[in-house]
């Protein structure tokens, strides 16, 4: 059977009597079904010229009513307005109207007292499902590509939550942003909103949940001076910061990222954006931590999942310290035996200590090389990984290492971003204060501290 669809003007006294006379054929007619919308006046014209004009349609006035045939595809067959539809109702069924102006014109006011509150409460709901607002800057770069989809699959910020990701870089790169913004919306993935490319500054970091920053220089020392450089991302950090103050939401979360100066970034944004919170800005180290494991793991011919505690101290994209000397091993195959919770200190077991020095922590060793050269894949990981932490919580016992500001914890000088040990708990995280350092490490630690000052 076909639906008749009555459609009007929320306070059209012609759409009360046209829906009235509907319900009384729907309640005496087996096989007459109604399906009625109304609209707000003021959008009244607009939604009548948009319908009118998708089924090549001519009418001006409210109601609009028509049939649907469900055996053709629900395809609409225009009846015209209330005349029309008097008309039908009178030849085809015999029954008419006997509803008086007073009663249309009340049956008006009803009716739109009605609707306003329907679309109060639709727009309350939606505010209820309002989703997480993360923005990434410098996004026509290789590792936002590889973040969309770690942001997209819903384990980062859990499979209820959806999210509307905003891509943010030059107009140069409005071409390499319409291609993403393609892709992933192809990919279809159930919790992602919207995905949105933007090339205007002034409208960066709305109502934003999550700000990462993936801004880089393209560092050549024969070209330009190291201070030059400097100078460049302390430009961007201006830009950004005041507006991250303006336009995000109060709690917004800034995580630090890229290939060069993660910590300056994130210094310079907290400097530049005094009422953004301190412990809410953080540099993200965990590309150095999983690759350290994955190699040690390597050495040791066992699953990289057994290596915990790998501390990374210092410049998270500079000169930093891969911490062993907390580091563990959970089933680990060697002579010593325990349950599934047993752990092994690693350094223990590492028995070729020049490899350590050679390999693993020289400035030249495969660990940097490695690091260095990651294009996207191990970054993006990264990102998610502390911003999952940062939601539901590190693995409990675990160290993460985490560039965030110092307080002065393992004697490193106030006020600078230094990555360090952390736990993260019900949204928040804590340096791990009780872990003791040995006098090499404090050693190592103040000289790491000096270059970042400097």
């Amino acid at each position: 059977a076909p639906v008749a669809v009555f459609t009007g003007k929320a306070n059209c006294p012609y759409y009360a009597k046209a829906e009235h006379l509907a319900d009384c054929l729907q309640a005496t007619l087996p096989n007459f079904r109604v399906h009625k919308i109304t609209q707000h006046p003021d959008k009244w014209e607009q939604w009548l010229h948009g319908i009118c004009e998708t089924n090549g349609w001519e009418h001006r006035q409210s109601p609009i009513i028509w049939r649907e045939l469900l055996d053709r595809g629900g395809k609409g067959q225009l009846l015209g307005g209330l005349n029309d539809f008097l008309e039908y109702a009178q030849q085809y069924y015999g029954i008419t109207s006997m509803m008086l102006s007073e009663e249309m014109l009340d049956i008006a006011e009803e009716n739109l007292q009605a609707h306003l509150e329907i679309v109060k409460e639709d727009e309350e709901f939606k505010s209820l499902i309002k989703p997480m607002q993360i923005w990434i800057t410098s996004a026509s770069a290789p590792i936002c590509y590889q973040l969309i989809p770690l942001l997209a699959n819903g384990e980062v910020f859990g499979m209820t939550t959806e999210i509307s990701i905003h891509l943010l870089d030059t107009g140069q790169f409005k071409e390499v942003l319409c291609s993403i913004v393609m892709e992933a919306e192809d990919m279809a993935f159930p919790l992602l909103r919207s995905i949105l490319e933007h090339t205007e500054i002034d409208e960066a970091f709305i109502e934003a949940d999550v700000i990462i920053v993936l801004d880089d220089v393209l560092l050549n020392l024969e070209v330009q001076s190291l201070e030059n450089y400097i100078r460049e991302v302390s430009e961007i950090c201006q830009v950004y910061a005041p507006l991250i103050e303006k336009n995000a939401k109060s709690e917004v979360r800034v995580i630090s990222s890229g290939k060069t100066f993660a910590n300056l970034k994130a210094a310079l944004i907290m400097t530049y954006g005094p009422s953004i919170k301190p412990e809410n800005i953080i540099a993200v180290a965990t590309s150095w931590e999983s690759a350290a494991k994955a190699m040690l793991a390597r050495k040791l011919n066992m699953s990289t999942a057994g290596v915990k505690d790998v501390i990374v101290w210092g410049n998270t994209t500079g000169s930093n310290y891969i911490d062993l000397s907390h580091a563990k091993l959970y089933g680990y195959d060697c002579a010593i035996w325990g349950p599934a919770n047993f752990q092994c200190p690693l350094l223990s077991m590492i028995y070729d200590r020049e490899w350590i020095h050679s390999e693993f922590l020289s400035a030249q060793g495969s660990l940097r090389s490695r690091v260095g050269r990651c294009t996207g894949m191990l970054p993006a990981h990264a990102v998610a990984t502390v911003l999952q932490y940062w939601y539901h919580g590190s693995p409990p016992g675990e160290i993460v290492s985490v560039g965030v500001l110092s307080e002065g914890q393992f004697c490193i000088p106030e006020g600078i971003i230094f990555s360090m040990p952390v736990r993260f708990q019900n949204g928040n995280w804590e340096v791990i204060k009780e872990l003791e350092i040995d006098g090499t490490t404090q050693e190592v630690l103040g000289r790491l501290a000096h270059e970042l000052i400097q």
